[in-house]
């Protein structure tokens, strides 16, 4: 019997022949993976990487992109989630539970604080904040019920430089994890597991995409143990990523050392300049003297990305300042970074720090691709607006 063209369409007479090759990944869509017989299906774990089970465990794309990015930290293990946000709440979710504490560097990541927050008001775990630059003096504030501490290393707004060595050393002597926000060296400028970190988070949607537009996170360790510990959580809360997006990050990756190099080069040229303008009294930059950590920086990193900050001068009002920024032409004002595209953004550091001593406004630049003489003209031309 001829099949009917309905079921033609869904199971076609031709197969693609074997040996295609070229440079770009494949995107491997699904949701149902199949099975060659029924004891492959109920022999079959999710955990085993070397097969696959369902689409929201990983298909051919996905783990190439988690393979390719442990190996830029030299970790062993990764996971994929839907945000930088995302894979920060799978590691709290996944080792904190009702009794617990953490505790989260004052310059972390706003939305980090928050989630914090939030697991101490509804989920009865306790939330403290520590001074980044307290180096091995942490281990003062560990309790018994103390199993997390998160770090980020320079802070994304503030740019202190943590000693994570120092932290890392004083936390496994009491048998606590410690989770790292890499996201501002990329992975490439600090290598984190030869700092003694346990779990380093990168959100991809900064330098790993460049592009400005795909949302998502990673978790990258060492230890076999935790990295289970991530994925069983991962399942549970259902989190997935879209392939399309996997594959945007992956076609972006061999340019990524490029891209980041230019980008540090950019910004040190403009840090430089802005350093010798009478309205900034500060440049955050740790590659700079002015930035608290600057010593840790240069004994533990490799270079330095496009994002920094400055503090003006405190003659300056919180509305000369909104005025510079409004002012610029070719710097746009958004959150994020690594993209190719200059973006400033002012932030009230009060209202996000515990114990800011600063007087002036702090303004944030990410630095991109344009060209420095023209970047700078912007700012100069913003700067003789403020009044």
């Amino acid at each position: 019997m001829k099949p009917h063209p309905a079921t033609k369409i869904i199971h076609p007479e031709y197969t693609a022949p074997e040996g295609f090759s070229a440079f770009p990944t494949a995107i491997h869509h699904a949701s149902t993976v199949l099975f060659e017989n029924v004891a492959a299906m109920r022999s079959s774990t999710w955990l085993d990487k070397s097969i696959y089970t369902y689409g929201l465990h990983g298909t051919p794309t996905s783990r190439t992109l988690e393979a390719r990015l442990a190996a830029i930290e030299d970790g062993q293990h990764c996971l994929l989630a839907p945000s930088g946000l995302a894979a920060i709440a799978l590691v709290s979710l996944a080792f904190l539970k009702s009794g617990d504490d953490v505790l989260i560097a004052d310059n972390a990541y706003g939305p980090n604080r928050d989630l914090g927050e939030w697991l101490a008001r509804d989920y009865g775990i306790t939330a403290r904040y520590y001074d980044p630059m307290i180096g091995a003096n942490i281990s003062d504030l560990i309790q018994d019920n103390t199993r997390l501490i998160w770090a980020e290393a320079p802070g994304s707004v503030s740019m202190e430089v943590a000693d994570i060595p120092a932290i890392c050393q004083a936390a496994h002597a009491r048998n606590v994890i410690v989770a790292l926000d890499n996201t501002w060296s990329a992975g490439i400028a600090f290598k984190p597991f030869a700092h003694g970190v346990d779990i380093s988070m990168q959100a991809l949607t900064k330098y790993q995409c460049g592009g400005s537009d795909v949302l998502m996170g990673a978790l990258v360790t060492q230890d076999l143990k935790l990295h289970e510990r991530l994925e069983v959580v991962r399942k549970l809360l259902g989190m997935g990523v879209g392939m399309d997006d996997v594959y945007l990050i992956l076609r972006s990756l061999p340019s990524l050392p490029l891209r980041f190099s230019a980008h540090d080069l950019h910004a040190r040229k403009i840090a430089t300049w802005l350093k010798s303008r009478p309205e900034i009294s500060k440049v955050l930059h740790p590659a700079m003297p002015d930035c608290p950590g600057h010593e840790t920086w240069q004994r533990d990193f490799t270079g330095a990305g496009g994002l920094f900050s400055v503090i003006f001068d405190a003659d300056y009002s919180e509305a000369q300042t909104d005025r510079f920024v409004d002012s610029l032409s070719l710097f746009k004002i958004g959150y994020s970074w690594g993209g190719a595209n200059s973006l400033c953004v002012p932030y009230r550091m009060k209202a996000m720090r515990s114990n800011w001593t600063e007087k002036g406004q702090l303004v944030r630049f990410n630095i991109g691709l344009e060209d420095v003489a023209d970047l700078i003209a912007d700012i100069e031309q913003a700067l003789a607006k403020m009044g």
